[in-house]
């Protein structure tokens, strides 16, 4: 066994070991297994059955990770992404009428997309005739909307009929064991205590408890059932596949999949000294989103928590096999997680949002023509309750801005070639 697993990830060659690599997957693990709860969760708010949506969340994580994994050879982990199931649930579903069924048809096909690109050299193309000062508003503006769906989710901010909305009563118990976790979020990750996710989530969860005066269930859930996993499973369906917003939601998950993934894969990469893995570990990522869709779950990406089992002395893609497999035994254990409150999963929400917030810094707002269609961006995704219309509204200012201040070889054509596919998707809402 020891030759073979050798053999296969080289081991040796990577400076490493067994016992190393291991140790490095379960600390991915550890610090990622919270997602279980909190994309359960989210995917629930589209109308995906919680059960079902907890065994997608399980078998994408598991196949996505243990397939980058001995595809590239790299320590990377698989998992759906924050932010990204955000524009699944309240922006395709939510926002603009879809279907989850349909909305994981847009999965799909954005993952065949990708798949296609990545065996080019067109995603380098792309990704980079992006301004930054874009790409970073897309990532502070759903850090904003994420922040906005904890506070929501917690009970914290409420609706009010003369502001919109307002903050909550804290006598309510929900509100109150949500402000408690939030605190304790907030220490435990200061600190970097390991798996501060984890420890977050069952503290909360014991909080909860004791406000509430005795156990009950946040959702309803029994051992996995062949019927459970056939309620998500294959049930992607392409009805409205000719719709010209179908293809609006496709080329947007497409885009902020590409702004958030390459970043995260280069920086996790040069922290091993594997930049060379890259397009490798691109291809992973993109058949591991073809996989979600079937699966019935918004899109795996490269976990940024990830990191640890890197620090940790991952550097193989044996790392990832044992992360995906500790993932998998996660199905023994789904009728624990039915237990988790939202005020548990609450104070996840609002500091990954917080985390995403601070690539605010590489805006250029010395710049107007930079900073003023960056700002409609991470402004309107929140305010309109809209990943696509605030990245829509960001993009079509951007030629505009540039135009008016005489800086017309500053846009590119894709650049134009977007903004005028998200104007003429106005122009049919406004026509409809």
């Amino acid at each position: 066994m020891k030759n073979l697993l050798n053999k296969q990830f080289n081991l040796e060659g990577s400076g490493t070991n067994i016992k190393t690599e291991v140790i490095a997957g379960v600390i991915s693990f550890l610090t990622l297994v919270y997602i279980l709860s909190v994309n359960s969760t989210i995917l629930h708010d589209a109308g995906i059955p919680f059960q079902g949506a907890m065994i997608a969340t399980i078998l994408s994580a598991f196949l996505g990770s243990v397939m980058i994994g001995l595809w590239s050879n790299s320590p990377l982990v698989l998992v759906p992404g924050m932010g990204i199931n955000a524009l699944f649930t309240y922006t395709m579903v939510g926002e603009m009428g879809m279907s989850w069924q349909e909305a994981l048809a847009v999965v799909f096909i954005s993952g065949v997309i990708l798949s296609i690109l990545s065996f080019t050299n067109l995603v380098k193309k792309l990704t980079t005739a992006i301004p930054l000062s874009l790409k970073s508003a897309i990532t502070v503006g759903i850090g904003f909307f994420l922040t906005f769906i904890g506070l929501q989710e917690g009970g914290i901010v409420v609706k009010n009929e003369d502001t919109f909305v307002s903050i909550a009563n804290f006598s309510n118990p929900d509100v109150l064991a949500t402000v408690i976790t939030l605190g304790i979020a907030i220490y435990l990750f200061i600190k970097n205590v390991p798996a501060n996710f984890l420890i977050t989530v069952i503290l909360g969860t014991f909080i909860s408890f004791l406000l509430h005066g005795g156990i009950e269930k946040a959702h309803e859930t029994t051992s996995i059932t062949f019927e459970s996993a056939n309620q998500v499973v294959g049930q992607l369906t392409f009805t409205h596949i000719m719709s010209f917003s179908f293809w609006i939601a496709v080329f947007s998950l497409t885009m902020v999949i590409l702004f958030e993934s390459i970043g995260i894969i280069h920086g996790q990469l040069s922290m091993m000294n594997q930049e060379s893995k890259q397009q490798k570990v691109v291809q992973g990522t993109a058949l591991g989103i073809l996989l979600s869709g079937i699966f019935g779950t918004s899109p795996t990406v490269v976990a940024v928590e990830g990191s640890a089992g890197i620090s940790s002395g991952g550097r193989t893609g044996l790392t990832s096999v044992v992360t995906g497999l500790l993932f998998l035994g996660c199905l023994l254990f789904m009728p624990l997680i039915a237990y988790i409150p939202t005020s548990a999963i609450a104070p996840i929400l609002i500091i990954i949002g917080s985390l995403m917030v601070k690539h605010i810094t590489d805006i250029q707002l010395d710049d107007p023509t930079e900073a003023i269609p960056a700002f409609l961006i991470l402004a309107f995704i929140p305010l309109t309750y809209s990943i696509i219309d605030g990245i829509a509204f960001g993009f079509i200012a951007y030629p505009l801005v540039k135009l008016a201040a005489g800086k017309k070889t500053e846009i590119t054509p894709y650049m134009v070639a977007i903004s005028a596919l998200f104007f003429v998707r106005f122009a049919l809402n406004f026509i409809s």
